[in-house]
């Protein structure tokens, strides 16, 4: 699988005939390259939660490439009100076959919305995080987080999964900290590689993985990648 991190927590995974990207916000400010190259083959958008740091560049790029959205039941709904065709609704515990890999929903603990043109936020469902699962024996299974404080049933998740690569909120306010994550990756998980995200793109979030890196030095088995946005980097199964 190669994976490509555009900032925030937009990602791309390469794997197979599919290119699946994950919470696109390519608008983030740290992401200076071609949007349209970013997306570039899109077969499928999935998506976390309705905030517009995650739902991002959705529409644009379902519209352009023609790529399935997956989402929470009310998101996908609103999704499809802006013009796009090809949905794929679910919602927590649920899991979908999507021809080459398939997707899980897992709970979060955040909040999921949109505000519209009065400022009024506009209820989006639940936000979750989301197991990738590829069909190939030699592709590693993907645990996108989302937007999450840690809770005690993540380790439910790591047994029922059993993801070996972890996409991990770490700016503290809105999501956990470097102190928290670390600790919920300790604890709970048993990753190969962990990739921290949702840091240093707003001024109120922590700027740097530096701390988050410092506190998993000591995981036996478990490597920190903070990749360089934009650029991809393979990883096995």
């Amino acid at each position: 699988m190669r994976i490509t991190w555009f900032g925030h927590s937009a990602f791309r995974l390469d794997f197979g005939s599919k290119v699946v990207l994950i919470d696109p916000f390519l608008e983030n400010g740290v992401f200076k390259g071609d949007k349209a190259a970013a997306a570039n083959g899109a077969t499928h958008i999935l998506l976390t939660h309705g905030h517009f740091d995650h739902v991002g560049s959705t529409v644009e790029i379902a519209q352009q490439t023609g790529a399935t959205v997956v989402a929470d039941y009310d998101l996908a709904m609103w999704v499809g009100s802006k013009g796009v065709k090809a949905l794929e609704p679910m919602n927590t515990g649920g899991s979908i076959e999507l021809g080459g890999f398939r997707v899980t929903m897992t709970q979060a603990l955040h909040s999921s919305g949109h505000l519209d043109e009065n400022g009024v936020s506009q209820y989006l469902g639940d936000p979750h995080g989301l197991i990738v699962a590829p069909d190939g024996e030699d592709e590693p299974v993907v645990y996108a987080m989302g937007d999450t404080g840690i809770f005690g049933d993540m380790k439910l998740i790591n047994e029922l999964y059993a993801p070996t690569v972890g996409f991990v909120p770490i700016g503290d306010r809105f999501t956990m900290g470097a102190k928290t994550a670390a600790y919920a990756c300790r604890h709970f998980f048993d990753f190969d590689l962990v990739v921290p995200c949702h840091y240093a793109t707003m001024p109120i979030l922590d700027q740097t993985a530096d701390r988050f890196v410092e506190l998993m030095e000591s995981v036996r088995g478990t490597t920190v990648k903070v990749p360089k946005v934009g650029e991809p980097f393979e990883v096995e199964g």
